[in-house]
């Protein structure tokens, strides 16, 4: 739990989220150990593997590496717990409210808050960090440059968005500091998971000095995106080290229970490769598990109990996520136009053979857009989400190329530096058989989302971690016509109505039941393609204790601690 004296706090839905995530396997009961006498060490530093992030400033964190280093750096107004994140726990915010149909919400912020530098939290610190969030304006910490924030999107529905998102305002007008400790949201329609929105770690407060005066270090003043100042359990030790490291440390002033741990490195490298022969060598504490050798790692280094918490002799982390590995289509495209195609190309995947030849049968094939867990998900929900080898060339000819006949080769992109060689020489190969020519079009992480966000993509492979364990927190997204994250530029006007209406509903099982109408609607369109379910394929050291790894796949280092002597 972040923080002293946490009350968990759930609505309706939620706890028919956690029997969901219960049925499918995903709350775990944790599994503790301690040091001498039961009682946990202090000291000592984690080093943790991750990919270069884009982004630390949280006006602009979108993707999973900036994301894990943010939530240790930030606290948002709410946050999740680590083996229910159905349940939602206290953060900045200590209590919080809405009026009867949801329009309005009050945050109250815990009085003890305080940024690492020791300046408080108040309500107006997240009235400017919201705004920079939304502003087509602002500018990115790092470069200098004007850069809006992609993931703005989430704030929507608070009132004003429209006309800030569009310049014709600077700040949102449903935003409102009541006083330092009070945060009042008026939303334009009701929105009764407004709640969960609020727990995005680009939705933490943020010190306007600092962010727009840069940072003081060792008598100099450095860019805020490079040592960003937050109001979490840890903070920045010293700048960002591009395609090194970034290293925080216990931050001694945080309002709730400070970490074990003096502080985590998170070592950055180009390949998970690369990082688990690093592990292996015993200079890293955690990482993803190379490719191949996931059985060598159970047998090596035993596995979690609850596939979620690492101990001693139990290592090895293989619980499932709210996750889907997809392929975005790009609708806009000549030839990805043809929804038949796009059929042809779902129902070609051997996805079965992706999980047992690259992931070794511990991930599972996706038959819906929504992962098992949450509610809303329905097993075949997307009925051409298998493997049919005959209906896909059947639906190839209905699009016009009998056996490929007069398509021109597609292009696959994929990043070169996560892994997916492996998958994407499977989906090319299977594309093959049935007469669609697939070529690579591989490039860094970076340049990838460059490439996808600058729409010059056709093929292009793409993970969606839920950001709230809610059904919206993947629809909206990713098919509403006006998300950034809809890159498969896919547009239905009725989608986004019905996706609008669901959000309307204060009912939980009325909402639930509208999203899956929605789901239904996406689905005969097959704008994307899910390929499989994500599991953890993680590992930790001997070293570790009582480090959770959340099924929304956050590492949480506020319990976890390391054995400092032998």
């Amino acid at each position: 739990m972040r923080g002293k004296n946490r009350k968990v706090l759930c609505t309706i839905i939620a706890l028919g989220l956690a029997a969901t995530l219960a049925v499918s396997g995903c709350v775990p009961k944790q599994s503790t150990t301690g040091g001498e006498d039961g009682v946990p060490q202090k000291g000592g530093i984690m080093s943790y593997g991750i990919a270069e992030p884009v982004c630390l400033d949280p006006y602009s964190v979108q993707e999973s590496e900036g994301i894990q280093v943010v939530q240790a750096l930030f606290d948002s107004l709410t946050w999740f717990d680590p083996f229910d994140p159905t349940k939602l726990l206290p953060s900045a915010a200590d209590s919080w409210s809405s009026n009867e149909d949801a329009t309005v919400w009050t945050f109250k912020l815990n009085p003890g808050g305080k940024f690492s530098d020791g300046a408080p939290v108040k309500a107006q610190d997240f009235v400017y960090a919201w705004n920079r969030v939304v502003s087509p304006k602002t500018v990115n910490t790092l470069s200098g440059d004007v850069d809006p924030s992609p993931v703005g999107y989430h704030l929507n529905f608070v009132k004003g968005y429209d006309e800030v998102a569009d310049d014709k305002a600077s700040e949102l007008s449903g935003l409102r500091a009541i006083d330092d400790l009070t945060l009042e949201v008026t939303l334009t329609q009701p929105f009764a998971d407004f709640e969960y929105i609020v727990a995005h770690p680009a939705l933490s407060p943020v010190p306007k000095a600092l962010v727009e005066g840069g940072v003081e270090y060792d008598g100099k003043k450095v860019p805020y995106g490079d040592m960003p100042v937050g109001n979490g359990s840890f903070k920045m030790a010293e700048p960002w080290k591009h395609n090194q490291y970034i290293n925080i440390v216990r931050n001694d002033g945080y309002v709730g229970d400070t970490p074990y741990l003096d502080g985590v490195s998170f070592r950055i490298f180009e390949n998970p490769e690369t990082a688990y022969s690093e592990f292996e060598a015993g200079s890293l504490d955690f990482t993803q598990i190379g490719e191949g050798k996931i059985a060598d790692a159970k047998a090596k280094y035993g596995v979690a109990s609850d596939g979620y918490t690492a101990n001693p002799g139990q290592q090895v982390l293989l619980g499932a996520q709210a996750a889907t590995y997809y392929l975005i289509l790009n609708i806009q495209d000549d030839s990805l136009k043809n929804t038949d195609l796009r059929r042809a190309i779902s129902l070609a995947i051997n996805r079965q053979a992706i999980c047992d030849t690259v992931f070794e049968g511990t991930r599972e094939s996706a038959d819906n857009i929504i992962p098992p867990g949450i509610a809303g998900y329905q097993k075949g929900g997307w009925p051409d989400s298998r493997y049919d080898v005959e209906a896909a060339k059947k639906a190839l000819a209905e699009a016009g190329y009998p056996e490929g006949n007069g398509l021109a080769p597609l292009r696959l992109a994929f990043n070169s530096d996560g892994g997916h060689e492996k998958i994407m020489e499977l989906i090319q190969a299977d594309l093959k058989a049935i007469g669609i020519t697939a070529e690579f079009q591989a490039s860094d992480w970076g340049a990838y989302l460059d490439q996808i966000d600058g729409n010059k993509h056709q093929i292009a492979r793409m993970a969606w971690q839920s950001d709230y364990p809610i059904a919206h927190g993947f629809l909206y997204p990713l098919f509403d016509s006006k998300s950034d994250d809809n890159r498969s530029n896919y547009e239905n006007l009725s989608v986004d109505r019905g996706i609008a209406e669901a959000v309307a509903i204060t009912d939980d099982a009325a909402r639930v039941k509208k999203l899956v109408e929605v789901n239904v609607a996406v689905a005969a369109e097959t704008p994307v393609v899910p390929v499989l379910f994500y599991c953890h394929n993680n590992v930790a050291s001997d070293r570790v204790h009582d480090f959770v790894l959340s099924p929304l796949a956050l590492g949480y280092f506020e319990k976890a601690w390391i054995s400092t002597t032998e």
